[in-house]
Formats: structure tokens, C-alpha cells, sequence
């Protein structure tokens, strides 16, 4: 099967053809540090970080670039509140996304360039607008002119002379066409600067990307990729100044993910419901948020809830469960480096495959995390059609998880850290539950089963489950 990828400039999904056979070059729009990031960041850098690791596993040779945004209208403002420089908030906010993002278990990218190690890059691309007749300059400014690139609105589906002046629109009196935006900013009083032929100055948002994917990638490359609320207009524009300057294609294929929302609501900071990512992080596993954002299709809006995040919880655990029995009870450990694959990575590709089906994916995994138990389960496992059986599906197991991320840390540690949290949410301490397992056994012992369903009871309402087990009473703080 060939891969097949949604292209939002086409509407549809077309086979994926690399321009370098065997070779993949990615552009990925990161983020603009002025702030903490949110778990709208994650599931961008998320979905994008496992679309590298997959051309990867399907033998790509991936170049691998998303940018830092570090000087702009949003930062300085922030910086001025602050009272520190804006290189400064930049640097403060670049740590923290580099901290939240290991934390996700993300990889960095090949190349990840800042803005304001680019700035020569970007005054040569302007340059070459403003000869072409395709940028004006007016007053220290410099302005791309819509109406001089007439597939303007191609990627949006929009039409220049149906568009009305609105948000995110910049409301400047030195342009021609409303539309216009801005490649270049004269300098204002206290703010950072560079010299420009336009006099001093700094970069407009959407010619960064065009330069420093030029830099990295070429004045072609295959594939662009961000959020849905980059279409209009950053990517839209990319392309207008890209294609207006080189005279080529600029990405062959535009990926977009989709939207959070926070339980049922769109996410929006004027209704107070943004989620970052540190915070998330206090209360569930780094992979539960993974495996979370990775349930559902990349495209498709996501609802972020105390909800879904436990279904997320409980589906991890069965996961690290299954890596559990096969190292207790199969004796298999790491897998075996370069093992024949089985059919569940087969199917797990074919999903993939199709415009990177994550949830599909996902659905896969868990199949196979059900043929393991069953075999387990069984008996027999020391039996060699058994253990070959375990060994392909150990294997298959394995290759799923790097492609999205998870099972990336031992068996032991996790459950360790699981009942670390579990226990620090308890509202009731382990020496009161241990007293009332010990009263329970002896009531049973008595036969006072009417005693010891009330203490099964009252542990339950705190959130301890009991199991009874051979070897005795076993408590668990409830998932």
C-alpha cells in the first residue's frame, strides 16, 4: 500500500511522492515563546513528532525543521509588562517549551532555527519581492502586495475580492490593499531592531518561514505542516511570498491538525479555559497525554476532559500491564533488534499509511495487546510455537510504540510513579487502610461477612479497591 496524505491545498488525499526519492523534507511552524505552552501546542508538535518518527520507521531519510518564533509583536509586549528584554522572555520561554517537550517524550528536530539568527535570510527574500514589483516599501515599511500573486487564497479556498478587512488583519494606512501584510517593521522607540536597505527595522511574522525553510529545505520542499489556525493567514501568505519570490512551488503537501477543545468548549483565553502543558503534567503521565492526543485522527477536533484523559490513563495501563506479564512471565525483555515483522506492525502501517491514521493505529495496538494475554493466559507459553508467537508480537509491540511514543520507559518505573501519584491523591493514609484490611481478614476469618463488606465499602467510597488473592488481601488505589 502507498502512503497516502490529506493535502489542505488540494482537499484531498494524494499519494505521497518524496521530490528526492527515499527522502523527506518536513517544515513544522513552531511556536511564538511569550508564553507558557498549551496543550494546543502539544497536540501540534505531538502529531507532527510522530509523522517524522513514522517516515522514519518506513525507511525515510527525514530532515526534521520547526522553528522558534523569538521576536515579535506578542513578545515585546510581554517583555515591556515584565520588564525584562525581549531576548530574555524568548530565552525563558524556549527552556520551558524544551522542558515541556521532553517531557512528551517529543524529539527534537534536526534543525530548529530562531528568527533572529535569520535575519539576513529574510532581507534577501525581501529584496527580491520588492524587485519583482510583488512588495512595496512606504515610510520604513515594507508591504507584499496581494494583488500582484494571483493564486492568493488557494490554500484557504478564500477569494481576495470576497474578503473583508478583520481579524488579524493589519489596519495601516501606508498600504495599498488592506490585505497587504507587512515582510518588514521600521523600528520603534525601545524595541529590538536590525538594518535593513529599508532603514532599521524587524521581520514581519509570516517571511520568517519562508526564509528559514529556504535555509534549510530549499525553495521546494514536501511537506508544511501546523495547526488549522495557521492556514489564514500565516501559511496562506507563506506561500504567496514564497511562490512570488522563486517563481516555484513551495510545499508540495500542507498538513493541518485540528482543535482542542476543553470539555465541549472551544478552547479560548477570553474564556479562561487554556490548559498548559506543566500544569497537565501534575496530574497525568506524560505518555496518558500522548496516547490521548493520539486517539483520534489527526485532523479531527479533539475534547480535552478529566474524562478522556482517564480513559487515556486506563488504556496505558494495560499497555505497561502486557510489558509486565511478558517480562514476568515469558521472560522477555528488550526485543530483538532486527526481527522479521508480524502482521499487527503490517496492519499498524497500512494505517499509517493512510494519512497517518493514529486512532486506527492505536485501535491496532490494543489488538495485539489482547492476542498477548490470550496466549498468556493459555498457558503453555514455554512451548516454542508460543514463545515464537510472543517473541513477533514482543517485537511488533515495540516498533508501535516508538512510532507514537510510549512504552519508552521500564515496566517497573511506571507502575512505581503510578502509585506514587495514586497514593499522594489518597485521602486516606496506608497505615488506616492496612489496619482495616487486617479487621476485614479477621472478620472473615469470623465469618462476619456483613463486618467485612461494610470495610470493603468504606475503602471503596475512598478510592481502594480490594482483590483477594491466595496469598491474602491485595488494595490498590483505585485508576
Amino acid at each position: 500500500m502507498d502512503m497516502r496524505i490529506y493535502n489542505t491545498l488540494t482537499k484531498s488525499k494524494a499519494s505521497f511522492t518524496p521530490l528526492t526519492p527515499g527522502q523527506v523534507k518536513i517544515y513544522v511552524c513552531g511556536p511564538t515563546v511569550y508564553d507558557s505552552c498549551h496543550v494546543g501546542h502539544a497536540r501540534s508538535v505531538v502529531v507532527f513528532d510522530v509523522v517524522v518518527r513514522y517516515l522514519r520507521a518506513a525507511g525515510y531519510q527525514v530532515t526534521y525543521v520547526r522553528n522558534f518564533t523569538d521576536v515579535d509583536d506578542k513578545i515585546i509586549k510581554r517583555a515591556g509588562e515584565v520588564g525584562i528584554p525581549a531576548s530574555q522572555l524568548a530565552e525563558k520561554y524556549i527552556a520551558e517549551f524544551y522542558h515541556d517537550m521532553d517531557a512528551l517524550n517529543v524529539l527534537r528536530a534536526d534543525r530548529e532555527p530562531r528568527v533572529t539568527d535569520h535575519i539576513a535570510d529574510i532581507v534577501a527574500i525581501i529584496e527580491i519581492l520588492v524587485n519583482k514589483k510583488a512588495a512595496y516599501a512606504a515610510d520604513g515599511d515594507v508591504f507584499f502586495a496581494v494583488e500582484a500573486f494571483d493564486a492568493y487564497g488557494r490554500l484557504s479556498g478564500r477569494k481576495l475580492e470576497d474578503m473583508v478587512a478583520g481579524s488579524r488583519v493589519e489596519i495601516n494606512e501606508n498600504k495599498r490593499n488592506p490585505f497587504d501584510f507587512a515582510l518588514w517593521k521600521s523600528a520603534k522607540p525601545g524595541e529590538p531592531s536590525w538594518p535593513s536597505p529599508w532603514g532599521d527595522g524587524r521581520p514581519g511574522w509570516h517571511i520568517e518561514c519562508s526564509a528559514m525553510s529556504r535555509r534549510f529545505l530549499g525553495e521546494t520542499f514536501d511537506i508544511h505542516g501546523g495547526g488549522k489556525d495557521l492556514i489564514f493567514p500565516h501559511h496562506e501568505n507563506e506561500i504567496a511570498q514564497s511562490e512570488a519570490a522563486h517563481g516555484k512551488p513551495f510545499a508540495r503537501y500542507w498538513m493541518h491538525n485540528g482543535f482542542v477543545n476543553i470539555n465541549n468548549e472551544k478552547m479560548s483565553k477570553s474564556l479562561g479555559n487554556f490548559l498548559l502543558i506543566k500544569d497537565i503534567l501534575q496530574a497525568y503521565h506524560p505518555e496518558t497525554v500522548r496516547l490521548f492526543l493520539l486517539s483520534s485522527h489527526y485532523r479531527s477536533p479533539i475534547d480535552f476532559s478529566d474524562q478522556n484523559l482517564k480513559e487515556a490513563e486506563k488504556a496505558l495501563d494495560k499497555v505497561y500491564a502486557v510489558a509486565r506479564r511478558m517480562d514476568r512471565e515469558a521472560g522477555f525483555g528488550d526485543p530483538d533488534p532486527s526481527p522479521p515483522a508480524g502482521t499487527y506492525w503490517q496492519e499498524f502501517c497500512e494505517a499509517m499509511d493512510d494519512d497517518f491514521n493514529t486512532a486506527k493505529g492505536v485501535g491496532i495496538l490494543f489488538n495485539l495487546l489482547k492476542e498477548v494475554n490470550r496466549i498468556l493466559d493459555d498457558g503453555g507459553k514455554s512451548a516454542t510455537p508460543a514463545r515464537t508467537a510472543l517473541a513477533t508480537l514482543w517485537n511488533d509491540l515495540k516498533r508501535m510504540a516508538g512510532v507514537l511514543g510510549i512504552l519508552q520507559q521500564s515496566w517497573q518505573g511506571y507502575f512505581e510513579k503510578r502509585s506514587h501519584d495514586q497514593l499522594r491523591n489518597l485521602t486516606i493514609d496506608p497505615a488506616t487502610i492496612e489496619a482495616l484490611v487486617a479487621e476485614r481478614t479477621a472478620a472473615r476469618k469470623q465469618k462476619n461477612w456483613k463486618r467485612a463488606d461494610e470495610i470493603r465499602q468504606e475503602l471503596e467510597r475512598a478510592g481502594i479497591l480490594l482483590e483477594d488473592k491466595p496469598d491474602g488481601t491485595h488494595w490498590k488505589a483505585a485508576t
